[in-house]
């Protein structure tokens, strides 16, 4: 397993696969790259994959203390130095979109295209979920809870001919201290000011329904993006990317392809 210090000298693990223009892959809020796992192929036939494992998760370090997602995206650079790998497409979904953001804005020399899937801008400006969302998802009841959260990833046809794996419910490994420090991390994030400072063309990749984190931030970040274009996915969930694959894949491999010449 593969290493990056970030400049603090936590380690974070990272993974590699495929051949060809180096696309980075960020997956969401307390999980690790398993989030990408049946999908980071779809990619591989003509980009490099580069994943990693959010400090607090996976085979990554796992401090106690503050964590926040401009940090994520400073950790995010040093996986990319570690690689010699100077510029890269970016596709991060969920808290992952976030840390894209920040990404995209600070380091505009190191991304050359970027997908924000199913995130939101943070902040005063951002569309929250809805309180009767959080009680769901904190309910004392663990198995209810997860039933909640998968309700929320996943349409009902959906799970009711699936029966898992799903890699979109967090690492299970994850310290409860470090699920905390990612919850916050996500919570207080607000990159609207800096978002007109982001240069790469950007697609901005939405469900229709979802509720976790509402479809109503797509295009607040279409508009505060300079070259940003919103594409919304009808009937989809939190986890459009791994339901609505045969759609979600083609449509950023299609982005991606034409930003590459």
């Amino acid at each position: 397993m593969p290493y990056a210090k970030a400049a603090n000298g936590v380690r974070l693990a990272y993974q590699t696969g495929g051949e060809g223009v180096p696309l980075v892959l960020l997956a969401g809020q307390a999980n690790n790259h398993h989030w990408w796992d049946g999908i980071r192929e779809d990619f591989e036939g003509g980009y490099r994959t580069i994943t990693l494992d959010w400090r607090g998760t996976g085979d990554s370090d796992k401090p106690d203390e503050p964590y926040s997602t401009a940090g994520f995206a400073d950790d995010v650079i040093a996986v990319l130095d570690d690689l010699g790998v100077d510029q890269a497409a970016v596709y991060g979904t969920s808290m992952g979109g976030r840390v894209a953001q920040w990404l995209a804005a600070r380091h505009p020399q190191r991304v050359r295209a970027l997908v924000l899937g199913c995130t939101s801008p943070g902040g005063k400006h951002s569309i929250e979920r809805g309180p009767d969302i959080r009680q769901s998802l904190i309910q004392p009841d663990p198995g209810a809870a997860r039933q909640a959260l998968l309700e929320l990833m996943y349409t009902p046809e959906w799970l009711a001919r699936t029966s898992g794996p799903y890699n979109t419910l967090g690492d299970p490994a994850m310290p409860a201290y470090a699920k905390r420090r990612h919850l916050m991390a996500s919570n207080k994030h607000d990159a609207w000011d800096v978002l007109p400072d982001i240069e790469a063309r950007t697609l901005i990749v939405h469900g229709t329904d979802d509720r976790f984190n509402p479809a109503a931030n797509a295009p607040l970040l279409a508009e505060r993006i300079p070259h940003g274009s919103m594409h919304l996915i009808p009937g989809a969930r939190h986890a459009y990317f791994d339901e609505f694959r045969s759609v979600a894949g083609p449509l950023v491999l299609s982005f991606l392809d034409q930003t590459a010449d």
